[in-house]
């Protein structure tokens, strides 16, 4: 029987009748040559090599990258021309976000080695307790080198809330951005000092943000907003932007990098420079008068005891020699139990950060800034399958000098993300002084309980 290989090389051979007469006596010593049995056994298939396979995986990501390059040129030409240099700022941003996001594989597992996770070392987290008492007389200086930082970019879309999260109603018709400026205007009023609130808004939120903060006009806290990037969501399977044009996009085909973004978004609004220019360039100052160490805390992060409310923050860790903020979405899917353990997992971080201005400038004007990649997938209201690339502000830890953490008492954390935890601070286990939610000294526990609505009421406007 005339096998399929013998069959493929007649067919060869009847082509190459044309050649040289001196060649083809080859046809007979072929065709008799691959007839024998040996060869009627399937033919093996060259493994490739790691070298191949990685040379293969760069070449995938330079011309993902190259693509990605193309279309967010066509992103910024098809903005107006005075808003072209702030897209293409923005645009940068995201290009190099998208390139780390290639390197570190993160879609494919996680980049963290775990066998490499330890303990922060001794002495990086100090206990609230430790902290000393400032001297009363010493406060209005320490307080006019501060300013604070609220993120209001969110639209509370977990709460239903089509607007800022900021304006939701918590206790007596007042609102949390009521909350907060009435407890930095106790602050200014009390010391006689000047500190300043920002807030960082998205594009989402700050055309309402501008319209709510007339009614402050006459409070006696200064009042400072900028914007934080606007980022193009990707399609999952062309790994290209689903925005065509700046204007005429949706804002589902947008959305906003997290708030680690804080940090070159504030830089680029001038408001940087401008409060160190000021004198307020030592956020951390107040550290040293509440430290008896003499090491520079360019940053600090306030951390507290994790309860079972909280399995899913983030934690800090002994990461390769630095301090550094691990998140459950960096967590390899096979330690995630792990990872929620309150006996490993001891604290988690409350988002309240205290940095150095000056250091916030060294390292984004260094180019030095790193943080880990936070892949959120979304779909569209048309049913797109995207990516968000984000960062969160607390990954920023591992770039500055001296950075620890200090753990504070759980009055000094109160989230609100759900309507579970609106109904928290709606009740009487809190009392409302100032501005500040206050434990009802009549609760026997440190701790708030833990609270669970039904489906039915996951939305403010059913809810209230």
């Amino acid at each position: 029987m005339e096998t399929s290989v013998s069959k493929s090389l007649k067919s060869v051979l009847k082509i190459n009748r044309s050649l040289n007469p001196k060649h083809r006596g080859l046809k007979n010593w072929y065709a008799e040559r691959y007839s024998q049995t040996e060869f009627t056994q399937p033919l093996l298939k060259r493994t490739p090599s790691q070298t191949d396979i990685a040379t293969f995986k760069d070449l995938t990501k330079k011309d993902a990258l190259n693509r990605l390059k193309k279309e967010l040129n066509k992103l910024v030409l098809s903005s107006p021309e005075q808003l072209q240099k702030n897209v293409r700022q923005e645009m940068d941003g995201f290009e190099k976000l998208f390139s780390q996001y290639l390197t570190d594989n993160i879609e494919h597992g996680s980049s963290i080695d775990w066998a490499e996770i330890e303990p922060p070392p001794e002495g990086t987290i100090i206990p609230y307790k430790k902290l000393l008492e400032l001297p009363t007389d010493d406060v209005k200086d320490i307080l006019n080198k501060l300013i604070v930082i609220k993120l209001n970019g969110g639209l509370g879309t977990t709460m239903g809330c089509q607007g800022p999260k900021s304006v939701i109603s918590v206790r007596s018709g007042l609102t949390f951005l009521d909350l907060t400026i009435q407890q930095i205007e106790q602050l200014n009023r009390t010391y006689n000092c000047d500190v300043p609130l920002i807030l960082m808004n998205s594009f989402n939120t700050h055309e309402e943000t501008e319209k709510i903060l007339q009614k402050y006009s006459h409070v006696s806290v200064k009042i400072y907003n900028f914007n934080q990037s606007k980022h193009p969501r990707i399609d999952r399977e062309t790994m290209l932007p689903i925005a065509k044009s700046v204007l005429n996009s949706e804002n589902e085909c947008w959305h906003p990098p997290g708030h680690g973004d804080i940090y070159e978004s504030f830089y680029q609004s001038g408001l940087l420079d401008q409060f160190i220019q000021q004198g307020k360039e030592k956020n951390t100052d107040i550290l040293k008068h509440l430290l008896t160490a003499e090491t520079k805390h360019e940053f600090v992060m306030e951390v507290t005891d994790k309860t079972r409310a909280d399995v899913k923050g983030g934690t800090l860790i002994n990461y390769q020699g630095k301090l550094r903020l691990l998140e459950i979405a960096q967590v390899p899917k096979e330690h995630v139990d792990e990872f929620k353990s309150v006996s490993k997992f001891r604290i988690f971080n409350t988002n309240n950060l205290w940095i150095n201005l000056s250091a916030i400038k060294r390292i984004i004007e260094e180019k030095s800034m790193h943080m880990e990649i936070i892949v959120n997938n979304k779909s569209t209201d048309k049913g797109v399958n995207v990516i968000q690339l984000e960062t969160a502000s607390g990954a920023a830890i591992k770039n500055f000098e001296g950075a620890i953490g200090i753990n504070v008492p759980r009055r000094r954390f109160l989230p609100v993300k759900t309507t579970s935890d609106l109904l928290l601070v709606m009740s009487n286990l809190f009392t409302l002084n100032r501005g500040n939610l206050i434990m009802n000294p009549k609760r026997s526990f440190p701790s708030v309980p833990l609270v669970k609505l039904g489906s039915s009421f996951t939305k403010v406007r059913v809810y209230t």
